[in-house]
């Protein structure tokens, strides 16, 4: 398939594997790229030392293209800019922040920029802001979310048509079916983290993917909004939070709730009922645990028999 997005990053299929925390190291970022998607490290849980030591990883493994997703409210972040420039990294996602405070300095060292937005507002500052697509994500989504709450239904034509970049779309899409009505809806791409979380290469706690395939519908929820809102698996340390937001706790207050390291606690190391448990609602539609190649052979495969099926049918 040729359309902007795969010509953009160099790619054989659309499919971009998000960079999730504590979840998205180099081994299933170079495992997907090597299927001919676009694999992502996720550095928002890493210090510059580790980023460094997984991009070189990720190059040892896979001669494909590679990304790097950088969410810009976490610590350590021009150490993370200067990382992927000196690195040579070919592609670097942008979330949670200001798309104008590194995207030039980014461009100008011949990278690729991709921003992750959740409303038209911010899809229109960010194409401002030079960037050479976005992700509009939606409200069914894993870990950081809009404030807004739009479903990815919603979003991705409101987005498509604010913006003229390509869009890649994001929240609830596990599935080949799931990424054809992503792109009958104008996106060029999808954006794909639970589905990856359950792959073999993913560095999530293996208590973390079995309590995802024990999520059935409703088994998640948006949580944290006063600070940045998070769906969440509903366990002990949700129900606190809950608790907290429905007496109208202060943003000081959820923060000291959520401490430091909540996430790590939960989906690295493992306590499913203390930890921060990220997960977006297309969990319900995974049934297993499989290698990533896998995952992008299953969901391309998926989504070229249901277009077939549909246009024979005259349904599209």
């Amino acid at each position: 398939m040729s359309n902007r997005i795969t010509e953009l990053f160099g790619i054989e299929y659309p499919i971009i594997q998000a960079g999730m925390i504590w979840c998205s190291g180099w081994r299933l970022a170079s495992a997907v790229s090597n299927a001919g998607g676009l694999g992502i490290i996720g550095a928002g849980s890493m210090y510059p030392e580790v980023l460094k030591e997984q991009i070189n990883k990720c190059k040892s493994a896979t001669s494909k293209p590679i990304a790097v997703n950088i969410p810009l409210l976490y610590p350590s972040i021009d150490q993370h800019i200067e990382t992927v420039i000196a690195e040579k990294v070919p592609i670097v996602f942008t979330s949670a922040g200001n798309p104008k405070t590194w995207t030039s300095k980014l461009k100008d060292a011949g990278i690729k920029v991709v921003h992750v937005v959740s409303n038209s507002k911010f899809a229109i500052k960010a194409q401002e802001a030079g960037v050479d697509a976005v992700v509009a994500e939606g409200f069914e989504a894993g870990g950081h979310n809009g404030r807004e709450e739009t479903t990815t239904l919603c979003l991705v034509p409101l987005i498509c048509k604010a913006v003229q970049i390509p869009v890649i779309a994001a929240g609830g899409i596990s599935t080949g079916r799931s990424m054809l009505a992503a792109m009958v809806l104008g996106a060029e791409g999808v954006q794909i983290g639970s589905r990856f979380i359950l792959s073999v290469e993913s560095s999530a706690h293996e208590n973390f993917k079995q309590a995802i395939l024990n999520t059935g519908e409703g088994g998640t929820a948006l949580a944290l909004k006063k600070l940045t809102p998070v769906r969440l698996i509903k366990n002990r340390f949700y129900e606190a939070v809950h608790e907290a937001e429905s007496k109208g706790a202060s943003a000081e207050e959820l923060g000291n709730l959520l401490g430091r390291a909540r996430a790590k606690k939960g989906m690295f190391e493992g306590d499913m009922e203390e930890g921060e448990l990220e997960v977006g609602q297309g969990v319900t539609q995974i049934g297993k645990i499989m290698p990533a190649a896998e995952i992008v052979n299953e969901i391309w495969s998926e989504y070229k028999t249901v277009k077939k099926e549909m246009c024979e049918n005259d349904i599209i």
